[in-house]
């Protein structure tokens, strides 16, 4: 495990619109997550809501959703940091996203990365800062 690098949590609505769209959230997973430029913080519940998510049928109609999704999958079991969460959370209305304040907080993460901006309505939890993809690529590009 390398401390250098940030930290990074990813809400499952940016990799549905990775797959989906080629905007910022298709930046950050394939030119910084996937390059492994950054420690991609993973719990199993976390993981089992990418799973869940990724596998639902409204997404099959998009061209190769599904086979990307796999692969993608899969990457993040071998480079993800996987995290056993201790803390329950219960912060905002839609349930599943309280996993991934959990995450936050047992992994210290530098960012939770969401296009949730109105269940993730702050800017910070317990010091790690809520951002979106486009926030969290013009950080990125800052920084290189």
């Amino acid at each position: 495990m390398q401390f250098d690098k940030q930290r990074i949590i990813l809400d499952t609505n940016v990799i549905v619109s990775a797959l989906i769209s080629n905007s910022a959230p298709t930046d950050v997973l394939y030119d910084i997550v996937l390059k492994n430029k950054v420690n991609l913080c993973l719990s199993a519940e976390v993981y089992d809501e990418y799973v869940s998510v990724l596998n639902r049928d409204k997404f099959s109609r998009f061209k190769n959703f599904k086979e990307n999704a796999v692969i993608v999958l899969k990457e993040f079991d071998s480079i993800g940091q996987y995290y056993k969460t201790s803390q329950a959370v219960d912060l905002i209305s839609d349930e599943s996203d309280n996993r991934f304040l959990e995450l936050a907080l047992e992994s210290s993460a530098n960012y939770i990365i969401t296009g949730n901006t109105q269940d993730f309505d702050f800017g910070t939890f317990h010091g790690t800062k809520i951002v979106t993809p486009r926030q969290y690529w013009e950080i990125h590009i800052a920084q290189s």
